[in-house]
């Protein structure tokens, strides 16, 4: 094969999507998801219900929707972690359990996670030893499970920059814990995504989570908008041959603690722009 064909070799990516960013109501999230070219939906909330807060019934319900729309579920984008760290360990733990019965419901193997607050008086290096500690009783409970954490780097957790994320993946060393990969993250933390955390975090990272930010204000914008380096990324990752999910978290409209709004239109635009990057480096999403 010539270098030419090679580079020109389009590489298959399962794009997937935060539904609860286009609407509380989880049939117009997956006729939206559905529409943009979506085969699958991360699902961090349904009729305005958290992850950690849905019934057996309404799990099967949100399940039966899902199926009916042809929609698998990519990841359960729990709020694990997003507590502050003075919290005993088996506060998360046991809202794990909770929630791998949903991801077990749904029929997918991943869930979200975080790696926990710290008071105003507090440096990360203090909290450091109880995040570790909290995050290998997680995993435990993955392993036993039979299903895979994704650490999500994330502004004020402890693993907010690539240096603390693999901290934490080298401290904890389990199979049952990867690095869900967030370049606007990174960006509102002051870090260049590709530059200074791509090669260091690269033997961890199992999920794409596709959003970009500005780096002097933090504002979230569309891919390729920012300064989150996703075109380096992507390129990046192409060449290293992953082949996994992108999941649209745009951010468009508002975003809180336990996550973001943008709206069905908003949405669309984040996708769209995502679908450029992803043409321009032969990734086809399906």
């Amino acid at each position: 094969m010539t270098e030419a064909t090679s580079e020109a070799t389009t590489t298959a990516w399962q794009l997937s999507g935060f539904g609860d960013e286009v609407d509380p109501d989880p049939a117009v999230q997956a006729a939206v998801l559905l529409a943009l070219g979506a085969s699958y939906i991360e699902v961090r909330s349904a009729w305005g219900v958290n992850v950690s807060e849905l019934t057996p019934g309404q799990v099967s319900e949100l399940k039966d929707i899902l199926d009916a729309k042809g929609l698998k579920v990519s990841a359960v984008a729990s709020p694990i972690g997003k507590v502050d760290i003075s919290l005993p360990v088996e506060h998360e733990v046991e809202r794990l359990r909770q929630i791998i019965s949903v991801a077990k419901g749904l029929d997918t193997k991943y869930i979200r996670i975080f790696s926990f607050y710290r008071s105003e008086t507090q440096t990360p290096e203090e909290i450091r030893n109880d995040v570790v500690t909290r995050m290998r009783a997680l995993a435990a409970e993955a392993v036993s499970a039979g299903v895979v954490l994704l650490h999500e780097n994330e502004k004020d957790i402890y693993g907010d920059t690539p240096q603390r994320v693999l901290d934490i993946m080298e401290s904890v060393d389990s199979p049952a814990l990867r690095v869900a990969w967030d370049n606007a993250n990174f960006v509102q933390v002051g870090v260049r995504p590709y530059t200074d955390g791509y090669a260091m975090l690269r033997p961890y990272l199992e999920y794409l989570q596709v959003k970009d930010a500005i780096m002097a204000t933090g504002e979230v914008v569309p891919s390729g908008h920012g300064d989150g380096e996703l075109d380096a990324t992507i390129a990046a990752l192409k060449a290293d041959g992953y082949a996994g999910f992108a999941s649209l978290e745009p951010h468009l409209a508002s975003h809180h603690e336990l996550g973001g709004f943008s709206g069905a239109a908003a949405f669309g635009t984040a996708a769209r722009a995502f679908a450029v990057l992803a043409a321009k480096n032969g990734i086809e999403l399906s």
